[in-house]
């Protein structure tokens, strides 16, 4: 996925992904790689996804992306079936940007999981295989290095880094760009190659990202980009946690009060549903959740507790991100937060502190807060 060096998380010794690339077929002719047992190929160069790409131009064939940077879950999957629903073909792009990654953040630890994630797609592909509901199914994961995606050099990390960026301000300016800096140009820079590599009719990301969302809603409309941006409903666990690729890094311990950002946002969202327009009111019920469960955390001894700092929790306009003194109740509203969980303090014999040993993990989460009729 990516040429820097990554731990890569074990995989099935059962599933082999050894390329494929090249074999010989009976016409003497070079085949593209594929994922073992399927259809869908493996494309790790812009020229080979343009090849592939363009018989589907001229067929009036309706393409799909879906970016990711692979570790997929089901919140990727439910986009890739939402994708195949409305497109004839769906592309699946798994690559680790480390222009999105500040200098301190976890780079380096970032879950690689190539074999896992491309069993993962081969069942899904026959999955959408038997459900007639379908337009198309997967055709092609796109895995590029990052010397392919940056031809004049690996970007750097640094805010003041030298380069071809795409900045979207002020929106990445704010919340999460206040904390990460570098992220939505990185994000909007890759995402923007990805684009033009694959020229999607249409592209489906995560509620989850919500401030991402936006950003590539405004991305869209001022680069005038023929593109329509699709958002699917963030998928979650059964209490609520948000899926996210970085929630293997959370452990047994964390992984139980990890649900006390969406328990805020959900009291917020309770008080908008009452009635409420006001900030101070809507803002003060999740702030109650996150004080009284740091509360209850710091009264355990550090054998047992968890640590957290709240990064953000923000009432903002759906359209820019800024922040709202109060609601319009035509418009709504979008409630989003950060915390970190901190590494567990004391950590006990054989506890199961999560991937790489249990570092600080940074989750987000929003709600979107309807008008009223």
């Amino acid at each position: 996925m990516i040429t820097p060096t990554i731990r890569r998380l074990a995989g099935s010794r059962a599933w082999s992904t050894t390329p494929r690339a090249h074999a010989i077929n009976p016409m003497g002719r070079r085949t593209l790689e594929t994922v073992p047992s399927t259809s869908i190929k493996v494309l790790r160069t812009v020229d080979a996804l343009r090849k592939w790409r363009k018989p589907h131009v001229l067929d009036h064939r309706i393409v799909s992306l879906v970016p990711t940077m692979g570790a997929l879950h089901d919140g990727h999957l439910s986009l890739i079936r939402a994708a195949a629903r409305e497109s004839h073909h769906v592309v699946v792009s798994i690559y680790v940007n480390p222009a999105q990654f500040g200098i301190k953040e976890d780079l380096s630890s970032y879950p690689v999981t190539w074999d896992a994630d491309c069993k993962t797609l081969a069942e899904l592909d026959r999955e959408l295989a038997g459900d007639g509901g379908n337009l198309g199914r997967i055709s092609a994961i796109f895995t590029p290095t990052t010397d392919e995606m940056y031809p004049s050099g690996s970007p750097g990390q640094e805010v003041d880094s030298k380069g071809s960026f795409v900045v979207m301000t002020p929106i990445s300016e704010l919340l999460e760009g206040r904390t990460r800096p570098t992220f939505f140009r990185g994000v909007a820079t890759v995402c923007m190659k990805l684009f033009n590599i694959v020229q999607p009719e249409k592209v489906f990301f995560g509620q989850k990202d919500v401030q991402q969302s936006v950003v590539m809603r405004k991305m869209i409309k001022d680069f005038m980009l023929p593109i329509d941006l699709v958002i699917v409903e963030t998928s979650r666990e059964p209490d609520g946690l948000a899926l996210s690729s970085r929630n293997v890094y959370l452990g047994e311990r964390r992984r139980k009060v990890a649900t006390v950002l969406n328990l805020a946002l959900r009291a917020a969202e309770a008080m908008y549903s009452t009635g409420s327009l006001s900030r101070e009111d809507i803002l003060a019920a999740a702030n109650l959740v996150v004080t009284k469960t740091l509360d209850e955390q710091l009264s355990l001894g550090p054998e047992q507790r968890v640590k957290y700092e709240v990064d953000y929790i923000s009432l903002a306009d759906p359209a820019t991100m800024e922040e709202l003194a109060e609601v319009d109740p035509k418009v709504g509203a979008i409630l989003s937060g950060a915390v970190k969980m901190l590494p567990v303090e004391a950590p006990q014999p054989g506890e199961d502190l999560g991937h790489s040993g249990g570092p600080a993990v940074r989750l987000i989460d929003n709600i979107v807060l309807k008008p009223r009729a």
